[in-house]
């Protein structure tokens, strides 16, 4: 259970918390849904590789870290000028002109097809590596010999490494928003726009440090993602899917709940996918042994997961698990 189940959810969970925080920022403060999410995620990515590649063949490391991780302040700065650039170029004439979500919604998606085109002609559409991303903390064989136990526990650093980064990341985020003047100013004009320019709130600063934030989330999201796995643009884009579930489920809007939706849709689609076969035998006397895998629906179905508890969550909870806005 630890090894396919708590342990990869709980890295999984992290990286989808971080986009779906993204996502929840961008709606609750620009009142639209980023579709281009997972291609944002992809784009900032893809300067973490390139770089990565770069240090290496410089003979540049972090010893038992990844390298990766040298190269993330690098691809933040990468991302956030993109996101400027896109914002001043496109979804500020639309701001301007006040129109509707639904427009600067269907916008997003132009966006999400360009940012695509752009990293598969510098990067290829193909799966890429960090090459130095896999380490393990703790190997099956290992574990056996110190417990004695049948079962192996592993552990890869990269797991460890985006669970530990995601709670830094977001506590720095939380400590922003809720203690810092800047932050208060984002949760005022997030909460009445109106009221907040009353107040003498600058929305062009307000809107830039937005698009800042939401770029730091991005490339570490993506980043960790692409480490725990590997990077594949058309990945990223079919994440946005389990991305929007948690921001939904948590409450679109309230970054905590983004933050705990990420965990929610994770465990769901891996408690739901897992193959019990091997847990049942432990569990039942030899006679009762089951000859199928006893999984409730195959891995190929994971996504279906996500879209069924969006659709549930849409129908019997509009605001999420915790009061967001109503979509």
């Amino acid at each position: 259970m630890l090894n396919y189940i708590i342990v990869p959810a709980l890295s999984y969970g992290s990286q989808l918390a971080l986009g779906a925080i993204f996502v929840t920022l961008i709606y609750g403060i620009l009142r639209f849904a980023n579709f281009a999410t997972g291609d944002m995620m992809s784009f900032g990515t893809m300067f973490a590789v390139l770089l990565t590649w770069y240090f290496q063949s410089l003979g540049i490391s972090l010893g038992v870290l990844p390298t990766a991780l040298l190269t993330i302040p690098f691809a933040i700065i990468m991302m956030i000028l993109y996101m400027l650039i896109i914002d001043k170029l496109v979804f500020r004439y639309y701001r301007i002109k006040k129109s509707p979500p639904v427009q600067l919604a269907m916008v997003s998606i132009g966006v999400l097809f360009v940012t695509q085109a752009i990293v598969r002609i510098i990067i290829g559409p193909f799966d890429r590596r960090f090459f130095d991303g896999e380490r393990f903390i703790l190997k099956a064989n290992e574990f056996k010999e110190m417990t004695g136990l049948n079962e192996g526990l592993t552990i890869k650093s990269t797991q460890v490494i985006t669970i530990v980064v995601t709670v830094i990341v977001v506590s720095i985020l939380f400590w922003f928003l809720n203690k810092t003047k800047t932050g208060k100013s984002m949760r005022a004009y997030s909460d009445n726009e109106d009221l907040a320019l009353l107040s003498g709130i600058d929305p062009n600063k307000v809107v830039m440090i937005t698009w800042m934030i939401a770029g730091v989330l991005a490339t570490i999201g993506g980043v960790l993602y692409g480490l725990d796995k590997s990077f594949k643009p058309f990945v990223y884009f079919n994440n946005m899917l389990p991305i929007f579930a948690a921001a939904i489920v948590g409450g679109i809007g309230n970054p905590f709940g983004a933050f705990l939706g990420g965990y929610v849709i994770a465990f769901a689609e891996i408690f739901i996918t897992y193959a019990y076969k091997k847990f049942f035998m432990y569990l039942l006397p030899e006679s009762l042994e089951p000859d199928t895998l006893m999984q409730l629906l195959s891995t190929d179905y994971k996504f279906a997961v996500s879209f069924s508890i969006l659709v549930i969550v849409l129908l019997f909870r509009p605001t999420g698990i915790f009061k967001g806005k109503v979509l």
